[in-house]
Formats: C-alpha cells, structure tokens, sequence
C-alpha cells in the first residue's frame, strides 16, 4: 500500500511484525501489546501500531523508545484517531512520525495533518490526485493546529483577497 507524506508517495521503511514473529533488525512495526516485551536497548528503529480505541495514556510509556506511531482508523467515521495523534503532540510532546493506517478518506488528509499525523496509508491502486487535492481544497481553519499556525491568519487573507 502507497505511503503518502505532504501529499506524495515514500519508501516506507518499516515491516510489519506479527505478534509471534522474530523482529528483524531494521526499522520494524509491531502492535503495541508487544512492545513491553521488546529490548529497551534496541538499535534498530521501532514503531508501534494502535487502533482507534486505545487511550493515549497507553502509549504515552513507550514515546521515547519509538519513531512511529501508527493509529488505525476502522471506519472513516471513527474519528477517535485524530484524538489520540493530538493528544500525542499537544500532551505528550511526541515528535516523531504518526501515520494514519486503515479507512482514512482524502476529504479527511488534510484534517488528519492539522492533528498531527505525519503521513497516511492508502488503498492499493487508489488514485493519488485527490489525496494531493485534498490539502488545496480548504484552506481555512477556524482551530489552532498542532503546528502552532494562526487559523485566524489564514481567514483574514481569505477576507482580503478572496
């Protein structure tokens, strides 16, 4: 599946890792029961993979020994994933990349970039253009982002030139 950064495609770096699998060394993903389990002094780099319903209290432990938190959204109507990737930036502090992984529309991108994710998984074959849409459709924002921009700064533009 195509991994899409700023509205273009990378190399994802990670493997996924099954719950009984050996984790190779190199940049491995495995599910965040799993990871009390893992060497603290690993080399390689380490991610972590949640779904919608688990608090970010969960993971919170664990920040400092991964660089990705992947945040599976099951239902494009379930928004509790943009919750936890705020909650990982604003409370936590998290620094590192945060991926959406699962039934994430391109109507939702740009949405999810505010709260925080860093980059998204999308369906095999799936047409790209409305992903790279999605972030010049709208615009405007009436909240704060995770990235500390002024929403209000982006409507007085609108009111002046548009």
């Amino acid at each position: 599946m195509p991994l899409l950064e700023s509205g273009q495609p990378v190399a994802d770096r990670f493997t996924a890792v099954a719950d009984d699998a050996v984790l190779p060394d190199a940049p491995a993903l495995i599910p965040l029961a799993r990871i009390a389990s893992v060497d603290a002094g690993r080399n390689a780099e380490l991610g972590v993979q949640v779904t919608s319903s688990t608090a970010p209290e969960a993971i919170a432990p664990y920040l400092d020994r991964v660089t990705l938190v992947a945040i599976e959204f099951p239902k494009f109507r379930d928004g509790r994933g943009f919750t936890i990737a705020r909650t990982l930036r604003e409370r936590y502090g998290y620094t590192g990349e945060i991926r959406a992984v699962g039934h994430l529309l391109p109507d939702q991108y740009s949405h999810a970039l505010r709260c925080g994710f860093t980059s998204a998984v999308v369906p095999d074959g799936a047409d790209l253009a409305p992903w790279r849409a999605a972030l010049q459709v709208v615009t405007l924002a009436y909240q704060p982002d995770v990235t500390g921009s002024d929403p209000l700064d982006g409507l007085r533009r609108h009111r002046r030139y548009g």
